[in-house]
Protein backbone atom coordinates (compact mmCIF):
# COMPACT_ATOMS: atom_id res chain seq x y z
CA UNK A 1 0.00 0.00 0.00
CA UNK A 2 2.81 2.40 0.88
CA UNK A 3 4.45 1.66 -2.45
CA UNK A 4 1.17 2.35 -4.27
CA UNK A 5 0.72 5.71 -2.46
CA UNK A 6 4.31 6.66 -3.32
CA UNK A 7 3.62 5.82 -6.97
CA UNK A 8 0.47 8.02 -6.96
CA UNK A 9 2.41 10.89 -5.38
CA UNK A 10 5.18 10.69 -7.97
CA UNK A 11 2.63 10.47 -10.80
CA UNK A 12 0.70 13.49 -9.53
CA UNK A 13 3.87 15.54 -9.22
CA UNK A 14 4.87 14.67 -12.78
CA UNK A 15 1.37 15.46 -14.03
CA UNK A 16 1.24 18.84 -12.28
CA UNK A 17 4.71 19.64 -13.52
CA UNK A 18 3.70 18.88 -17.10
CA UNK A 19 0.62 21.10 -16.83
CA UNK A 20 2.71 23.86 -15.27
CA UNK A 21 5.23 23.66 -18.09
CA UNK A 22 2.44 24.01 -20.63
CA UNK A 23 0.65 26.87 -18.86
CA UNK A 24 0.81 30.19 -20.70
CA UNK A 25 2.90 32.98 -19.26
CA UNK A 26 0.53 35.77 -18.27
CA UNK A 27 1.90 39.24 -17.47
CA UNK A 28 -0.55 42.00 -16.47
CA UNK A 29 -3.33 40.12 -18.23
CA UNK A 30 -1.40 39.56 -21.48
CA UNK A 31 -0.32 36.16 -22.79
CA UNK A 32 3.27 37.01 -23.65
CA UNK A 33 3.69 33.81 -25.63
CA UNK A 34 1.03 35.09 -28.03
CA UNK A 35 2.95 38.34 -28.50
CA UNK A 36 5.25 36.29 -30.72
CA UNK A 37 2.44 36.37 -33.29
CA UNK A 38 2.77 40.16 -33.49
CA UNK A 39 6.51 39.78 -33.98
CA UNK A 40 5.89 37.13 -36.64
CA UNK A 41 3.57 39.54 -38.47
CA UNK A 42 6.23 42.28 -38.44
CA UNK A 43 8.83 39.83 -39.70
CA UNK A 44 6.53 38.70 -42.52
CA UNK A 45 6.07 42.31 -43.66
CA UNK A 46 9.84 42.76 -43.65
CA UNK A 47 10.31 39.54 -45.63
CA UNK A 48 7.87 40.87 -48.25
CA UNK A 49 9.91 44.11 -48.34
CA UNK A 50 6.82 46.08 -47.36
CA UNK A 51 8.57 47.78 -44.43
CA UNK A 52 12.20 48.17 -43.32
CA UNK A 53 11.35 47.13 -39.77
CA UNK A 54 9.19 48.33 -36.88
CA UNK A 55 9.07 49.08 -33.19
CA UNK A 56 6.03 47.78 -31.32
CA UNK A 57 4.73 48.22 -27.79
CA UNK A 58 1.84 46.87 -25.70
CA UNK A 59 0.76 48.34 -22.37
CA UNK A 60 -1.98 46.64 -20.36
CA UNK A 61 -3.31 47.52 -16.92
CA UNK A 62 -0.62 50.19 -16.63
CA UNK A 63 2.29 47.83 -17.30
CA UNK A 64 4.55 47.63 -20.35
CA UNK A 65 4.26 43.96 -21.31
CA UNK A 66 5.98 44.16 -24.68
CA UNK A 67 8.46 46.45 -26.37
CA UNK A 68 10.34 45.16 -29.38
CA UNK A 69 12.31 46.25 -32.42
CA UNK A 70 12.82 44.28 -35.62
CA UNK A 71 14.52 45.08 -38.90
CA UNK A 72 16.49 48.12 -39.99
CA UNK A 73 16.23 51.85 -39.49
CA UNK A 74 18.03 52.18 -42.82
CA UNK A 75 18.00 49.33 -45.34
CA UNK A 76 20.92 50.82 -47.25
CA UNK A 77 23.31 50.79 -44.31
CA UNK A 78 21.67 47.78 -42.60
CA UNK A 79 21.60 49.71 -39.33
CA UNK A 80 19.44 47.72 -36.90
CA UNK A 81 16.21 49.21 -35.57
CA UNK A 82 16.23 49.82 -31.80
CA UNK A 83 13.41 50.50 -29.36
CA UNK A 84 14.58 54.08 -28.69
CA UNK A 85 14.72 55.13 -32.35
CA UNK A 86 12.99 58.30 -33.55
CA UNK A 87 10.12 58.36 -36.03
CA UNK A 88 8.67 61.23 -38.04
CA UNK A 89 5.13 60.75 -36.77
CA UNK A 90 3.34 63.04 -39.23
CA UNK A 91 -0.38 63.15 -38.34
CA UNK A 92 0.18 61.61 -34.92
CA UNK A 93 1.18 65.22 -34.17
CA UNK A 94 -2.54 66.11 -34.33
CA UNK A 95 -3.66 64.37 -31.11
CA UNK A 96 -0.82 66.03 -29.20
CA UNK A 97 -1.58 69.56 -30.41
CA UNK A 98 -5.30 69.01 -29.76
CA UNK A 99 -4.55 67.93 -26.20
CA UNK A 100 -2.45 71.05 -25.67
CA UNK A 101 -5.26 73.17 -27.08
CA UNK A 102 -7.84 71.58 -24.79
CA UNK A 103 -5.71 72.55 -21.80
CA UNK A 104 -6.53 76.12 -22.78
CA UNK A 105 -10.21 75.19 -23.08
CA UNK A 106 -10.07 74.17 -19.42
CA UNK A 107 -8.57 77.57 -18.61
CA UNK A 108 -11.51 79.36 -20.22
CA UNK A 109 -9.89 80.85 -23.33
CA UNK A 110 -12.71 79.72 -25.62
CA UNK A 111 -15.90 77.68 -25.89
CA UNK A 112 -16.27 74.82 -28.31
CA UNK A 113 -19.21 76.43 -30.10
CA UNK A 114 -17.33 79.72 -30.63
CA UNK A 115 -16.81 80.66 -34.28
CA UNK A 116 -13.13 80.64 -35.22
CA UNK A 117 -13.60 84.22 -36.48
CA UNK A 118 -14.11 85.39 -32.91
CA UNK A 119 -10.34 85.04 -32.51
CA UNK A 120 -9.16 85.10 -36.13
CA UNK A 121 -11.38 87.62 -37.98
CA UNK A 122 -10.10 86.53 -41.41
CA UNK A 123 -12.23 83.37 -41.05
CA UNK A 124 -15.42 85.45 -41.03
CA UNK A 125 -16.15 85.60 -44.76
CA UNK A 126 -14.79 82.39 -46.20
CA UNK A 127 -16.05 81.12 -49.54
CA UNK A 128 -17.14 77.58 -50.43
CA UNK A 129 -16.30 75.78 -53.67
CA UNK A 130 -19.32 74.59 -55.63
CA UNK A 131 -17.38 71.59 -56.94
CA UNK A 132 -14.03 70.11 -56.07
CA UNK A 133 -13.35 70.04 -59.81
CA UNK A 134 -13.79 73.81 -60.27
CA UNK A 135 -10.97 75.87 -61.70
CA UNK A 136 -9.50 78.85 -59.89
CA UNK A 137 -11.89 81.33 -61.52
CA UNK A 138 -15.13 79.40 -60.88
CA UNK A 139 -17.85 81.08 -58.79
CA UNK A 140 -18.04 80.19 -55.09
CA UNK A 141 -20.77 80.32 -52.45
CA UNK A 142 -20.92 82.30 -49.23
CA UNK A 143 -21.00 80.57 -45.85
CA UNK A 144 -24.32 79.30 -44.51
CA UNK A 145 -22.72 79.15 -41.06
CA UNK A 146 -19.26 79.89 -39.73
CA UNK A 147 -16.66 77.28 -38.77
CA UNK A 148 -16.78 76.56 -35.04
CA UNK A 149 -13.95 75.43 -32.79
CA UNK A 150 -15.56 71.98 -32.52
CA UNK A 151 -15.64 71.66 -36.32
CA UNK A 152 -12.02 72.76 -36.47
CA UNK A 153 -11.07 70.02 -34.00
CA UNK A 154 -13.16 67.30 -35.66
CA UNK A 155 -12.33 68.04 -39.33
CA UNK A 156 -15.94 68.89 -40.12
CA UNK A 157 -15.56 72.62 -40.88
CA UNK A 158 -15.08 72.35 -44.65
CA UNK A 159 -11.32 72.93 -44.55
CA UNK A 160 -9.04 70.58 -46.45
CA UNK A 161 -5.61 69.02 -46.16
CA UNK A 162 -4.96 69.04 -49.90
CA UNK A 163 -4.35 65.29 -50.07
CA UNK A 164 -6.77 64.35 -52.84
CA UNK A 165 -5.99 64.78 -56.56
CA UNK A 166 -8.81 67.15 -57.49
CA UNK A 167 -8.27 70.73 -58.72
CA UNK A 168 -9.51 72.52 -55.57
CA UNK A 169 -7.33 70.45 -53.23
CA UNK A 170 -4.29 70.52 -55.49
CA UNK A 171 -4.39 74.33 -55.53
CA UNK A 172 -4.70 74.35 -51.74
CA UNK A 173 -1.79 71.94 -51.29
CA UNK A 174 0.50 73.86 -53.63
CA UNK A 175 -0.35 77.21 -52.09
CA UNK A 176 -0.61 76.30 -48.43
CA UNK A 177 2.43 74.03 -48.10
CA UNK A 178 4.64 76.02 -50.43
CA UNK A 179 8.36 76.30 -49.56
CA UNK A 180 9.74 79.39 -47.90
CA UNK A 181 7.10 79.86 -45.18
CA UNK A 182 8.90 80.51 -41.90
CA UNK A 183 6.20 80.48 -39.20
CA UNK A 184 2.87 78.84 -38.48
CA UNK A 185 1.24 82.28 -38.35
CA UNK A 186 2.43 82.97 -41.88
CA UNK A 187 1.14 79.62 -43.08
CA UNK A 188 -2.29 79.94 -41.46
CA UNK A 189 -2.67 83.44 -42.93
CA UNK A 190 -2.72 81.84 -46.39
CA UNK A 191 -5.49 79.37 -45.50
CA UNK A 192 -8.37 81.79 -45.97
CA UNK A 193 -7.29 82.58 -49.52
CA UNK A 194 -8.66 79.22 -50.62
CA UNK A 195 -12.32 78.13 -50.74
CA UNK A 196 -13.70 75.52 -48.38
CA UNK A 197 -14.52 72.16 -49.94
CA UNK A 198 -17.91 71.98 -48.17
CA UNK A 199 -20.23 74.03 -46.02
CA UNK A 200 -19.21 73.77 -42.33
CA UNK A 201 -20.87 70.87 -40.54
CA UNK A 202 -21.98 69.02 -43.68
CA UNK A 203 -19.00 66.78 -44.45
CA UNK A 204 -15.93 65.27 -42.83
CA UNK A 205 -12.78 66.27 -44.69
CA UNK A 206 -9.32 65.64 -43.28
CA UNK A 207 -7.88 69.11 -42.90
CA UNK A 208 -5.09 71.44 -41.90
CA UNK A 209 -7.27 72.65 -39.05
CA UNK A 210 -4.71 71.66 -36.37
CA UNK A 211 -2.43 74.37 -37.77
CA UNK A 212 -5.12 76.87 -36.80
CA UNK A 213 -4.98 75.43 -33.28
CA UNK A 214 -1.29 76.30 -33.18
CA UNK A 215 -2.01 79.86 -34.30
CA UNK A 216 -4.67 80.16 -31.59
CA UNK A 217 -2.34 78.75 -28.92
CA UNK A 218 0.17 81.44 -29.82
CA UNK A 219 -2.52 84.14 -29.81
CA UNK A 220 -3.93 83.08 -26.43
CA UNK A 221 -0.64 82.51 -24.58
CA UNK A 222 1.97 84.70 -26.24
CA UNK A 223 4.17 81.60 -26.45
CA UNK A 224 5.16 79.78 -29.62
CA UNK A 225 3.35 76.49 -30.11
CA UNK A 226 6.73 74.80 -29.74
CA UNK A 227 7.37 76.47 -26.38
CA UNK A 228 3.85 75.65 -25.19
CA UNK A 229 4.13 71.97 -26.09
CA UNK A 230 7.49 71.75 -24.36
CA UNK A 231 6.27 73.52 -21.21
CA UNK A 232 2.89 71.83 -20.87
CA UNK A 233 3.35 68.33 -22.30
CA UNK A 234 6.87 67.26 -23.28
CA UNK A 235 8.83 68.39 -20.21
CA UNK A 236 6.20 67.44 -17.57
CA UNK A 237 5.65 64.01 -19.14
CA UNK A 238 9.42 63.55 -19.58
CA UNK A 239 8.98 63.07 -23.32
CA UNK A 240 12.63 63.93 -23.83
CA UNK A 241 12.82 62.57 -27.36
CA UNK A 242 9.83 64.39 -28.89
CA UNK A 243 10.04 67.63 -30.83
CA UNK A 244 10.16 69.38 -34.19
CA UNK A 245 13.96 69.46 -34.22
CA UNK A 246 16.23 66.57 -33.29
CA UNK A 247 19.42 67.41 -31.33
CA UNK A 248 22.65 66.43 -33.06
CA UNK A 249 23.43 63.84 -30.41
CA UNK A 250 20.16 62.04 -31.23
CA UNK A 251 20.14 62.32 -35.01
CA UNK A 252 21.68 58.87 -35.38
CA UNK A 253 18.44 57.48 -33.91
CA UNK A 254 16.26 58.82 -36.75
CA UNK A 255 14.62 56.06 -38.78
CA UNK A 256 14.99 56.85 -42.47
CA UNK A 257 11.85 57.25 -44.55
CA UNK A 258 11.51 54.31 -46.94
CA UNK A 259 9.30 53.53 -49.90
CA UNK A 260 8.41 50.34 -51.75
CA UNK A 261 8.89 50.82 -55.47
CA UNK A 262 7.01 49.35 -58.40
CA UNK A 263 9.76 46.72 -58.66
CA UNK A 264 8.62 45.35 -55.30
CA UNK A 265 11.74 46.25 -53.34
CA UNK A 266 12.00 48.67 -50.46
CA UNK A 267 14.60 51.42 -50.41
CA UNK A 268 15.42 54.67 -48.64
CA UNK A 269 13.23 57.41 -50.11
CA UNK A 270 14.78 60.31 -51.99
CA UNK A 271 12.88 62.76 -49.77
CA UNK A 272 13.76 62.79 -46.09
CA UNK A 273 11.79 65.00 -43.66
CA UNK A 274 13.64 67.94 -42.11
CA UNK A 275 14.92 67.31 -38.59
CA UNK A 276 16.76 70.55 -37.79
CA UNK A 277 16.27 74.29 -38.35
CA UNK A 278 12.49 73.78 -38.40
CA UNK A 279 10.58 76.96 -37.48
CA UNK A 280 7.01 76.18 -38.61
CA UNK A 281 5.43 74.77 -35.45
CA UNK A 282 2.69 72.82 -37.18
CA UNK A 283 -0.22 70.97 -35.64
CA UNK A 284 -0.76 69.03 -38.85
CA UNK A 285 2.56 67.17 -38.73
CA UNK A 286 6.24 67.80 -38.01
CA UNK A 287 7.00 66.06 -34.72
CA UNK A 288 9.60 63.37 -34.23
CA UNK A 289 9.03 60.96 -31.35
CA UNK A 290 10.02 57.59 -29.95
CA UNK A 291 7.55 54.80 -29.29
CA UNK A 292 8.18 55.08 -25.55
CA UNK A 293 7.57 58.84 -25.53
CA UNK A 294 4.33 58.54 -27.46
CA UNK A 295 3.27 55.69 -25.18
CA UNK A 296 3.68 58.02 -22.21
CA UNK A 297 1.32 60.50 -23.87
CA UNK A 298 -1.13 57.62 -24.46
CA UNK A 299 -0.89 56.54 -20.82
CA UNK A 300 -1.80 60.03 -19.67
CA UNK A 301 -4.86 60.03 -21.95
CA UNK A 302 -5.90 56.53 -20.88
CA UNK A 303 -5.68 57.60 -17.23
CA UNK A 304 -8.16 60.42 -17.83
CA UNK A 305 -5.59 63.19 -18.12
CA UNK A 306 -3.40 62.17 -15.18
CA UNK A 307 0.14 60.79 -15.16
CA UNK A 308 2.34 59.96 -12.15
CA UNK A 309 0.01 61.82 -9.83
CA UNK A 310 -0.17 65.05 -11.84
CA UNK A 311 -3.34 66.12 -13.61
CA UNK A 312 -2.99 67.59 -17.10
CA UNK A 313 -6.62 67.40 -18.19
CA UNK A 314 -9.88 66.62 -16.44
CA UNK A 315 -11.26 63.14 -16.91
CA UNK A 316 -14.44 64.78 -18.26
CA UNK A 317 -12.45 66.72 -20.85
CA UNK A 318 -10.79 63.51 -22.04
CA UNK A 319 -14.25 61.91 -22.26
CA UNK A 320 -15.42 64.88 -24.32
CA UNK A 321 -12.42 64.62 -26.64
CA UNK A 322 -12.92 60.91 -27.18
CA UNK A 323 -16.66 61.07 -27.92
CA UNK A 324 -18.06 61.16 -31.44
CA UNK A 325 -18.74 64.75 -32.58
CA UNK A 326 -19.40 64.06 -36.26
CA UNK A 327 -22.36 61.66 -36.30
CA UNK A 328 -22.15 59.54 -39.44
CA UNK A 329 -20.03 62.00 -41.41
CA UNK A 330 -16.73 60.11 -41.15
CA UNK A 331 -16.61 57.97 -44.31
CA UNK A 332 -13.21 56.30 -44.19
CA UNK A 333 -13.49 53.51 -41.60
CA UNK A 334 -16.68 51.61 -40.64
CA UNK A 335 -17.93 51.79 -37.07
CA UNK A 336 -15.88 54.93 -36.49
CA UNK A 337 -16.57 58.61 -35.84
CA UNK A 338 -14.44 61.58 -34.96
CA UNK A 339 -13.88 63.25 -31.64
CA UNK A 340 -11.64 66.20 -30.86
CA UNK A 341 -8.23 65.21 -32.20
CA UNK A 342 -8.87 61.46 -32.33
CA UNK A 343 -10.87 58.98 -34.36
CA UNK A 344 -13.29 57.11 -32.07
CA UNK A 345 -14.84 53.65 -32.41
CA UNK A 346 -18.63 53.93 -32.14
CA UNK A 347 -19.47 50.33 -33.07
CA UNK A 348 -16.80 47.71 -32.38
CA UNK A 349 -18.20 44.84 -34.48
CA UNK A 350 -18.69 47.17 -37.47
CA UNK A 351 -14.92 47.77 -37.56
CA UNK A 352 -14.37 44.03 -38.20
CA UNK A 353 -11.75 44.06 -35.43
CA UNK A 354 -12.13 43.16 -31.72
CA UNK A 355 -12.22 46.88 -30.83
CA UNK A 356 -14.24 48.10 -27.88
CA UNK A 357 -16.72 50.92 -28.24
CA UNK A 358 -14.88 54.05 -27.11
CA UNK A 359 -11.45 53.02 -28.41
CA UNK A 360 -9.65 56.08 -29.79
CA UNK A 361 -6.74 56.19 -32.19
CA UNK A 362 -5.00 57.68 -35.19
CA UNK A 363 -1.98 57.18 -37.43
CA UNK A 364 0.70 58.99 -39.38
CA UNK A 365 1.39 59.07 -43.12
CA UNK A 366 4.56 56.98 -42.82
CA UNK A 367 2.64 54.15 -41.13
CA UNK A 368 2.95 55.04 -37.49
CA UNK A 369 -0.12 53.80 -35.61
CA UNK A 370 -1.54 53.70 -32.08
CA UNK A 371 -4.77 52.91 -30.28
CA UNK A 372 -6.04 53.36 -26.74
CA UNK A 373 -8.86 51.15 -25.42
CA UNK A 374 -10.19 52.53 -22.10
CA UNK A 375 -12.50 49.54 -21.50
CA UNK A 376 -9.63 47.04 -21.72
CA UNK A 377 -7.04 49.45 -20.24
CA UNK A 378 -4.98 48.66 -23.32
CA UNK A 379 -2.50 50.70 -25.39
CA UNK A 380 -0.72 49.47 -28.48
CA UNK A 381 1.74 51.14 -30.86
CA UNK A 382 3.29 50.14 -34.18
CA UNK A 383 5.82 52.45 -35.83
CA UNK A 384 7.66 52.08 -39.08
CA UNK A 385 8.71 54.55 -41.81
CA UNK A 386 7.23 53.56 -45.16
CA UNK A 387 5.54 56.13 -47.35
CA UNK A 388 2.67 54.04 -48.79
CA UNK A 389 0.16 54.62 -46.00
CA UNK A 390 -2.43 51.93 -45.31
CA UNK A 391 -4.95 51.31 -42.54
CA UNK A 392 -4.18 47.60 -42.89
CA UNK A 393 -1.28 48.01 -40.48
CA UNK A 394 -3.61 49.53 -37.93
CA UNK A 395 -6.15 46.73 -38.37
CA UNK A 396 -3.38 44.13 -38.11
CA UNK A 397 -2.13 45.81 -34.92
CA UNK A 398 -5.57 45.38 -33.35
CA UNK A 399 -5.82 41.81 -34.64
CA UNK A 400 -2.42 40.82 -33.24
CA UNK A 401 -2.74 42.67 -29.93
CA UNK A 402 -6.27 41.76 -28.85
CA UNK A 403 -5.53 38.04 -29.29
CA UNK A 404 -2.91 38.40 -26.54
CA UNK A 405 -5.45 39.55 -23.91
CA UNK A 406 -5.79 36.79 -21.31
CA UNK A 407 -7.28 38.30 -18.16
Amino acid sequence: MKLFKLFLLLFSLLFVGEISAQAPKIVAGINVDRVKRLEKFVQSEMDKENIPGAVTMIIHNGQVVHQGALGYKNVSTKTPMTTDDLFYIQSMTKPIITTAFMMLYEEGYFKLNDPVSKFLPEFKNLRVARSINDDANAPTDSLKSEITITQLLSHSGGLTHGLNPNPVQIRFRNGYFKPGIKTIQERVATMTKFPLVAQPGTEWNYSAGPDVLCALIEKFTGMSANEFLKARIFDPLEMKHTGYNVPKEEQSKIVALHTKGINGTISVAAYQPPFENVTVWSGVNGLFSSVADYATFCQMMLAGGTYKGKQYLSRKTVELMTSNHTGNLYPELPGTGWGLGFAVVTDGPATKTPASKGLFFWGGANNTHFFIDPKEKLIALFMTQESNFTWEYHNSLRQMVYQTVAD
